[in-house]
């Protein structure tokens, strides 16, 4: 089904920010909101998160952008965090920010205290699942619930149904989920030593496992559902963009998405593909722009009965890969001449797509690449090896040379092509690459 327009004014899009670079990328792209952690107290440590002194940068940054900005402080607290937390939560107030996220009830309390003009936000962690545990919460200073991810649609509109409406819900639509009851899983802990409810968790539930008979050791028995393996902890990915209205007549005020450990190119592409359809644009139309990214199979969660499991033919898989981030873009006579930081590699010829707020995926063809060589490179062998032609200097930079190349490979630095439309800072280029074993990157 198409998303009605009427979504639009109701839900706020909340967007996973990882590191600067995804807190730009979700601002470029359209978020209401976005959601982020310091290098303490948040449950995704492997993200870049941000250090404490950057924080009022951030704010000022996404607030400048008419953009609020959550921080989460969700990890399962021992004394000694609370005894940290008046300190840590007089910072985020200092800092600006518009709203922390916590999943403990001594958090809870000390936010309060400490920061008594941030919103608080009530973790998914803490399962809150009725009306009368979320009035309760409420009591206590809790602006929002973040809903459990194990709750149906039908279900979240009962709870609408016995709140007052200054009690605001949250729900994830996208992303990873967790086989554990909200995220609540000590597998990590046991097997890996890593604290999966402070941040740390290694994903055990995505390893391959086999019986071992104590008696013959080194003898593996695979644990087989059928000729593929066995995938009993596996999920898939949650995919909630053919269903936003369904959420927003449900009562629901902010969709949010997962992926504080995910890379810019992810958090751009799913940030637009919502962006559009809940300004109106077709759900059907934006669904394969969600294929592009690195995901597992996609369901719907629990919304509407059993997700279903990932039966493990595909781990990861994505359509297409990110291979530069425009910086910038000129007139150049009747085209244009876009200048891109490279991400991976492209040819000169190629065809690329282009992703940008404003507009539907576009496609243009790699003409006239120039490589710009810093003052520091080493072009001696440039022209003798056949590498390139040396065209003259770069007058964007000092002491920096324009080399025309038949390749762009190298990596995080800069290169320009004429494109036939205007594009803007942060709009993305990417290319179709089939097949690829994508694992975790981008």
């Amino acid at each position: 089904m198409s998303t009605a327009s009427s979504s639009r004014n109701t839900m706020e899009l909340l967007a996973p920010a990882g590191g600067w670079e995804q807190l730009e990328y979700a601002i470029h792209f359209g978020a209401d909101a976005v959601y982020l952690a310091s290098t303490r107290y948040g449950m995704r440590r492997r993200a870049d998160n941000f250090s404490e002194e950057d924080l009022p940068r951030v704010v000022e940054y996404a607030h400048g952008h008419g953009v609020d900005v959550h921080v989460t402080v969700n990890t399962m607290m021992t004394d000694e965090d609370i005894d940290d937390l008046h300190r840590y939560f007089s910072v985020l107030e200092a800092a600006g920010v518009d709203a922390v996220i916590v999943g403990d009830m001594g958090a809870l309390s000390v936010a309060r205290e400490a920061a008594p003009s941030v919103a608080i936000h009530l973790s998914t962690q803490a399962s809150c699942m009725n009306a009368a545990s979320a009035k309760l919460y409420a009591s206590l200073g809790v602006k929002r619930i973040v809903l459990a991810r194990e709750m149906s649609l039908a279900a979240i509109a009962e709870m609408r149904r016995r709140l007052p409406e200054e009690i605001e819900l949250e729900a994830f639509v996208h992303g990873a989920m967790c086989m554990a009851y909200s995220g609540r899983c000590l597998i990590s802990d046991h097997l890996a030593g890593r604290g999966a409810n402070v941040g740390h968790c290694a994903q055990p539930c995505r390893w391959k496992y086999a019986l071992v008979e104590e008696t013959r050791p080194g003898q593996y028995f695979p644990i087989e559902q059928d000729e593929r393996g066995s995938f009993i902890m596996s999920s898939n990915d949650m995919n909630m963009l053919s269903h936003l209205q369904e959420l927003a007549d449900a009562g629901v005020n902010s969709i949010k998405i997962e992926g504080r450990a995910k890379g810019a190119y992810y958090v751009a592409s799913v940030v637009n593909a919502y962006r559009h359809v809940l300004d109106g644009g077709s759900a059907d139309a934006w669904q394969a722009e969600l294929e592009t990214t690195s995901h597992r199979p996609y369901c719907t969660g629990f919304y509407f009965g059993d997700p279903g499991q990932n039966q493990g033919t595909v781990e990861y898989a994505r359509s297409h890969q990110m291979v530069a981030r425009v910086l910038g873009c000129e007139a150049d006579g009747a085209s244009f001449r876009v200048d891109v930081l490279c991400r991976n590699r492209f040819f000169e010829g190629e065809e690329l797509e282009v992703i940008s707020p404003d507009a539907a995926v576009r496609t243009v063809q790699v003409e006239s690449l120039v490589w710009h060589a810093g003052p520091d490179a080493d072009l001696k062998d440039i022209e003798r090896d056949g590498l390139g032609r040396i065209v003259g200097p770069d007058p964007s930079c000092e002491g920096g040379m324009l080399v025309a190349v038949e390749v762009a490979n190298r990596t995080m630095e800069r290169y320009s092509f004429a494109v036939p439309f205007e594009l803007h800072e942060r709009d993305i280029m990417r290319i179709r690459r089939d097949g690829q074993d994508v694992g975790r990157v981008l």
